[in-house]
């Protein structure tokens, strides 16, 4: 006689999550930051936008190519030229300065140092990051700026041939875009530096030993298992810093000399950035000029919003650094 089989129970539905009180006020409270910060930020782009707007339709110049900002005369002639270029010309310097050193420190204490020495040096870096700007604006202005007459000459008498660093006029004070290249190197070093030790602390160990294991070197062991893992949040460290430097004003504003002057001669006394312009001739600007440098802070602010947008996109591209694996 043939024997049926014993019917199957369904399996038991998961049990839903007991949602408390205090989970949906977290839950809530959450969204709403969330939401208020896009609300600001969509509030300071529309407010920039409308006094820009009201600022370019007056202007007698071209806003993008014009070299002289005198938004006082009449008719009003002003642009963003010489200032892009000059916020530009001294990112590029302090990224060129500031990002291998800050790797080098970061790989240092990650995987050279012994802890005794890599603690008090960690927070060392991250003490510099916490130093106002005014602070950098100072030492720039009364120590950097006299000493960097010897490397002014030296690069001018070796290097001149590159026409970048053609010194026009030689012996005059070294308030350049090359010196707050260096100045704004100094200062975006401790942002670079410590995202890059985090990133570099997140590379699997397994990966490292197993290299070790076949008989690598601890450079090669760097070279071959840390930086490549570490590649995008490297960039994304630097990208940080870069609009650390972009929207850098007073340490800037007390160490170059503003002139409305655009030149390959980094070494020379002349060009400006934007910030730099905003925080010299707010006080002294009528309304009208208020609103002229309105429309060059809206052209950093979207500058900055781009750097660090791309940032983000590139963290996102790594699963290891957006959190995907909590």
């Amino acid at each position: 006689m043939a024997t049926t089989a014993p019917p199957t129970s369904a399996p038991p539905a998961p049990a839903k999550p007991v949602s408390r009180p205090g989970d949906r006020v977290f839950a809530g409270l959450a969204r709403g930051s969330g939401l208020l910060l896009l609300l600001i930020m969509a509030s300071i782009a529309v407010f920039l936008t409308v006094r820009a707007i009201t600022a370019v339709s007056k202007d007698h110049g071209n806003f993008l190519t014009t070299f002289e900002w005198n938004p006082q005369l009449s008719p009003p002639v002003f642009g963003i030229a010489v200032l892009a270029y000059g916020t530009v010309v001294s990112s590029v310097i302090a990224m060129i300065l500031a990002v291998p050193v800050a790797v080098g420190i970061a790989l240092f204490i990650s995987h050279y140092a012994p802890r005794r020495l890599a603690t008090p040096l960690a927070y060392v870096i991250d003490l510099l990051a916490a130093v106002p700007s005014i602070v950098y604006g100072l030492w720039g202005a009364l120590y950097l700026v006299p000493h960097m007459n010897g490397l002014n000459t030296w690069l001018d008498h070796y290097f001149a041939w590159t026409v970048v660093f053609d010194q026009s006029n030689a012996g005059t004070a070294a308030r350049s875009l090359f010196t707050v290249g260096i100045l704004l190197a100094i200062m975006i070093l401790p942002i670079i530096t410590n995202v890059s030790r985090e990133v570099f602390r997140q590379v699997p160990r397994m990966q490292e030993e197993a290299a070790l294991a076949l008989g690598a070197t601890r450079w090669e062991v760097i070279r071959l298992s840390v930086l490549p893992f570490a590649r995008s949040g490297i960039i994304s460290a630097s990208m940080l810093g870069l609009g650390r430097a972009l929207g850098e004003t007073m340490a800037v504003a007390t160490v170059l000399s503003s002139s409305p002057v655009l030149t390959a001669h980094i070494l020379d006394p002349a060009g400006g950035t934007f910030a730099q312009n905003i925080a010299i001739k707010f006080n002294e600007s009528n309304d009208f000029g208020r609103d002229a440098l309105i429309a060059s802070g809206l052209v950093l602010f979207v500058i900055t919003l781009l750097v660090n947008g791309a940032a983000r996109v590139i963290i996102a591209r790594r699963k290891e650094y957006s959190g995907a694996n909590a």
